[in-house]
């Protein structure tokens, strides 16, 4: 019997994440490779991730409060690509990400578009919370803990700004929360308190605690504010909000519905929980005057916390930019329909329409769906594009599927530019029969149809350029910059 060869094609990906204290850069090589038997419909995976470069952790420059050094970011980032030999050019896929409270500076969208479009082939340019926690899981190993040992794991990323939490269980994403937990919420020099942000200010009139800027740093006070936070995060690990916790919660409350086993921390206040990193005179990393050490000691001992099983993490301070750069692209391919002149594509929301595992009223159900889509992510008509998500789909006959590419058609016809391509996404292996029907029945804009990806309704994808092994890489986001 002939033995088959399966060629690999590399692909570099880099991961930025400019947080609310540091900066970090990591760049890896993907390894891509038909993993479907001879006789079957190829199905492209990625089957190694190598990390070749990561940078030191640079202090996040800022030229005031409220904006980014934008030309001290590009400078970093140059500097990153001279050390690992690559140029901007030679990435491929990747991850732009601003967390914590950097993404609400007034230019941080600025920030991450100018670097998607400037410094590679970024297919994230992405700032939000859930999604950080979500990444961070996956960087510090959470993710992975939980698919192997099927336990039920909160990764909790404390960085300057923030706590995001995110819960898997056996490898199922099961819901986030984010908190105003972090090191640098109360900020000191020479030893006293220089500045308490907001929803420490908040916290400490509700509780009636009495600290104050000029305060010592090391004063009760304070331990007062680090034990509220962890008491605040059991609840919140527990599933439970509390009036007392509304000053700490940023957005949604807890939205698991199963009871968490295990904890593990990653962050910046991670790092000082466990001390993965190599020290400051070894890394040159600076020292930040802050509460990050003292909250981390808090959270070490609070009873509130030791009802859960602790677990070390792979990475922490390094977690959010190891999972950005190594675990946020998908691949689509081997039965996908694209035109590769519309590619790339970014920041395409989706409308998901499910056929309920039912074949019957299909022209009736994807015209509703195009109209609401147009109603929520074009309103004004300004011609803005958006990919229609096919999920639940029954097994079609050839003859159902033309009538599927036919109501597709049709219905898009309503939209006000038809010079945007047609962007439908499918649940099962159908793209690429479904996408030649389109062309088949003389589409007049290009038809992009790709499969194998799971969307829902509030994502956004980005879909990257053709590969040598003709598939495309995918990342689905949430794409949110809160304030």
């Amino acid at each position: 019997m002939r033995r088959v060869e399966r060629e690999v094609e590399q692909i570099i990906s880099a991961g930025i994440d400019i947080g609310t204290s540091t900066t970090k850069l990591v760049i890896s090589r993907f390894s891509l490779m038909n993993t479907a038997g001879a006789s079957q419909v190829p199905r492209i995976e990625i089957i190694d991730t190598e990390i070749i470069h990561k940078s030191p952790i640079y202090r996040t420059p800022l030229s005031a409060d409220y904006l980014i050094d934008i030309p001290a970011v590009f400078a970093l980032v140059r500097t990153e690509y001279a050390k690992a030999g690559i140029r901007a050019e030679d990435i491929q896929t990747g991850a732009v990400i601003i967390t914590g409270e950097t993404a609400t500076k007034e230019n941080a969208e600025e920030m991450v578009r100018r670097l998607s479009d400037e410094a590679g082939e970024f297919l994230v340019a992405t700032a939000g919370p859930d999604l950080e926690g979500m990444i961070a899981a996956k960087g510090s190993g959470a993710y992975e803990y939980s698919k192997v040992t099927g336990r039920t794991v909160a990764n909790i990323d404390i960085g300057g700004g923030t706590a995001n939490i995110a819960v898997y269980q056996a490898g199922i994403f099961k819901g986030t929360c984010t908190l105003h937990i972090g090191g640098r919420l109360i900020e000191y020099e020479d030893g006293q308190v220089k500045k308490i942000s907001s929803p420490v200010q908040k916290l400490i009139a509700q509780k009636g605690i009495q600290l104050a800027l000029g305060d010592a740093a090391d004063s009760l006070a304070i331990r007062e504010v680090t034990v509220a936070m962890a008491d605040t995060l059991g609840r919140i690990l527990d599933g439970k909000v509390e009036l007392e916790d509304e000053p700490l919660l940023l957005g949604h409350p807890p939205d698991w519905n199963v009871p968490v086993e295990d904890i593990m921390f990653s962050g910046g206040v991670g790092e000082c929980i466990y001390h993965l990193e190599k020290r400051e005179e070894e890394t040159g990393m600076p020292v930040y005057n802050d509460l990050g050490v003292q909250l981390s000691e808090e959270l070490r001992r609070h009873p509130a916390l030791a009802r859960w099983r602790w677990i070390q993490p792979k990475e922490t301070v390094r977690a959010t930019v190891l999972g950005a750069g190594t675990q946020t692209t998908e691949i689509s391919g081997a039965t996908i329909q694209v035109e590769k002149e519309s590619l790339p594509i970014k920041n395409l929301p989706v409308y998901r329409l499910s056929f309920e595992n039912e074949s019957n009223g299909t022209r009736e159900k994807i015209f509703r769906a195009v109209e609401q889509a147009i109603a929520l992510y074009d309103p004004n008509r300004e011609g803005r594009n958006f990919a229609l998500y096919l999920s639940d789909v029954p097994m079609l006959r050839f003859y159902e599927v033309q009538e599927v590419a036919a109501a597709i058609l049709e219905a898009f016809c309503k939209q006000p530019d038809q010079g945007q391509p047609l962007v439908i996404v499918v649940e099962n292996d159908m793209a690429k029969v479904l996408g030649q029907s389109l062309m088949a029945m003389k589409a007049e804009r290009s038809v992009l149809c790709i499969d194998q990806i799971h969307v829902e309704n509030g994502d956004y994808l980005d879909i990257g350029r053709v590969l040598q092994s003709e598939v495309v890489p995918v990342v689905v986001k949430t794409l949110a910059f809160h304030s």
